[in-house]
């Protein structure tokens, strides 16, 4: 034993300071290499390679299973990618369950002192309404020429006085409607106003269809009179579903439809969605989305969670985490999680408000889909069917995280759907009050090996420039950690040696 410790003794103080200095620089030279490798191979295949390494090859030998490998969807990817549509990165919809502003915006300021809706958002519903409620032909109807202008003004109560103005005149359903969106403090009233506009509405809309044919202004005429008629009847359902009459909203909405089947452009399918939701009617929902979830449509957040939720309501009283590790996901189960991931791959934002791990606000008046602004106006209204649905976020809690695993790296590939919009944040940031926290798109943490070796890399480097600048001293305090370093074995040599007997232990070193 005392041969051990001072041969041990001999070999350091023989070491001379430039073997640190070789030694240190040596470790921080091959550390390095080591990260650049690392960081390259991230960079390309969004993986650690030494992590992925332990999980393919030491994890079975070890009888460890790893179920969370992404599939492969290179079927799918084949006939997605012909037909991902090049679509402006940052078109703004109109929302199509947006709240009224009398009887529920302002009612949040003045209970919160807060403003729920932003300038620009205010800026783009009065284009909308120009657009919609306004055509050319207005300054032959004095009522008319008067809300052309009460569009146009900034100050609410300036549009509120033109639009009472214009019924003194003569029946105006516009200015009814502007009246039960932002004069109405209660949804009743503003019922009983879009009631009173869709009497008007209906009268302007037989006239000008039977004489839309006779040129371009009455076309131009007749254009306005249908979306003025339209956008009543939708909010009259509106205002049925809020006061609790929910089967009269269903059959109001789905009149509507029929009625106007090519007007697919208001999506006014994700508000009898909604309502088919609210009273479980589970396959009539069914129905609705085998309609609208086609591949050559635009998709939504509504769409792609609804039909996950469907999936999800076959398979979520009964799942289980750890029985599904242990036997593998079934065939229900996989279709489930594969429509949950879908559904987060389309808009990311929507888990954390579902699962209740970011606070909701009132939902902007336009949305920008994909965005935070989409999955705050989709979370506002369908969470609770999703809480409805026994275990459901119990499994978006299991699952939706592992769609970030299955995207290819770079995250801006895509995998579904076409490539995620980079300009998202910047404009919900336009949509969204001050107030709240924008989410952004979840992007992927460096592995845990690419951390520790750039800390490996960063100590060494460290160490060889203070070994070349202090031989000496570090020379000093190497041997002193080398001597703490074997301390432990040196006790444990020392009660093996009082415990065996001498002529035994000194056959022992000798082998």
């Amino acid at each position: 034993m005392f041969g051990t410790e001072s041969s041990l003794s001999m070999f350091l103080n023989t070491l001379t300071p430039k073997f640190y200095v070789a030694l240190t620089g040596t470790s921080s030279l091959i550390s390095g290499l080591i990260l650049i490798f690392e960081w390259w191979y991230f960079r390309k295949y969004g993986t650690s390679f030494i992590e992925q390494v332990s999980v393919s090859h030491l994890r079975p030998l070890l009888g460890g299973v790893d179920n969370s490998s992404p599939t492969n969807s290179n079927s799918s990817n084949g006939d997605t990618d012909s037909n991902r549509q090049s679509v402006s990165e940052c078109k703004v919809w109109r929302n199509p369950l947006n709240l009224f502003r009398g009887a529920e915006y302002n009612r949040y300021t003045w209970v919160t002192g807060r403003e729920p809706l932003t300038y620009y958002d205010m800026n783009l519903s009065a284009q909308d309404h120009q657009t919609f409620f306004t055509c050319d032909s207005d300054h032959l109807r004095p009522a008319d020429a008067i809300m052309q202008k009460a569009w146009r003004e900034r100050n609410p109560q300036a549009r509120i006085s033109a639009a009472h103005e214009s019924l003194e005149l003569e029946d105006c359903a516009t200015a009814s409607i502007l009246l039960a969106e932002e004069e109405a403090t209660t949804i009743v009233e503003a019922e009983k106003l879009f009631k009173q506009a869709l009497k008007t509405g209906e009268g302007c809309y037989r006239r000008s269809q039977q004489l839309q044919h006779h040129g371009a202004q009455y076309e131009a005429q007749h254009r306005r009179d249908t979306n003025v008629l339209v956008y009543i009847k939708r909010r009259l359902a509106m205002c049925s579903r809020k006061l609790g009459r929910t089967r009269e909203a269903v059959k109001m909405l789905r009149d509507l439809m029929k009625e106007f089947p090519l007007l697919s452009m208001f999506n006014i399918h994700e508000n009898l969605l909604e309502s088919l939701l609210e009273l479980q009617n589970y396959a009539d929902v069914q129905a609705v989305l085998a309609k609208y979830d086609d591949i050559s449509l635009p998709k939504s957040a509504t769409i792609c969670y609804t039909a996950a939720l469907l999936k999800a309501r076959a398979v979520s009283d009964k799942f289980s985490p750890e029985a599904a590790s242990r036997r593998g996901l079934s065939t229900a189960e996989m279709n489930a999680v594969e429509a949950i991931h879908r559904a987060v791959e389309f808009n990311p934002h929507v888990p954390k408000y579902l699962l209740e791990m970011k606070s909701l606000i009132l939902p902007p008046e336009h949305i920008l889909k994909r965005g935070d602004s989409e999955a705050i106006a989709y979370a506002f209204f369908h969470l609770q069917h999703w809480k409805r649905v026994e275990g459901a976020l119990n499994l978006l809690h299991c699952t939706w995280e592992g769609t970030f695993r299955m995207i290819p790296y770079p995250l801006e590939k895509g995998h579904l759907f076409y490539p995620y919009p980079i300009c998202t944040e910047t404009a919900d940031r336009e949509l969204l009050p001050m107030f709240h926290e924008v989410s952004v798109y979840p992007k992927k943490e460096l592995p845990f090996f690419i951390l520790f070796t750039a800390g490996l890399c960063s100590f060494t480097a460290m160490l060889a420039l203070l070994t070349h600048q202090f031989p000496e001293l570090m020379g000093v305090f190497a041997k002193a950690f080398l001597s703490t370093l074997f301390a432990p074995l040196n006790f444990i040599m020392e009660k093996v040696e009082s415990i065996l007997p001498s002529s035994l232990w000194h056959q022992l070193t000798r082998i």
